[in-house]
């Protein structure tokens, strides 16, 4: 299940994966993207969650869903952040992150 196809498919903006693996050890990838504000911003999590559930997978923890500016999903391999752009440009961990490699999305 790819977690950046659910992410567009709510239309989340901005969609960037890290390969975390070579920088830090608590996970394999970062999944980054946007939504244009905190209601899209819960409309992405709560379609990722959703679909993902139903292939058995749930979140460990999902933090930040009452404010929605950033809402992280911790699936352990996998950490997803989904921001309203205000939020993405203040915490900016692409840039905090930029050693990690980008990885291209499937198609």
């Amino acid at each position: 299940m790819e977690i950046a196809g659910i992410a567009g498919g709510k239309k989340a903006a901005d969609i960037v994966i890290l390969d975390m693996r070579p920088v830090c050890s608590y996970t394999d990838y970062f999944v980054i993207c946007s939504g244009r504000s905190s209601r899209q911003t819960r409309a992405i999590v709560d379609e990722v969650r959703y679909r993902l559930k139903q292939h058995g997978v749930t979140a460990l923890s999902i933090e930040g869903e009452d404010e929605g500016e950033w809402i992280l999903m911790d699936y352990l391999g996998v950490v997803v952040h989904v921001f309203t752009p205000a939020a993405r440009d203040f915490y900016r961990l692409e840039s905090l992150w930029k050693e990690a490699p980008r990885v291209e999305a499937a198609s």
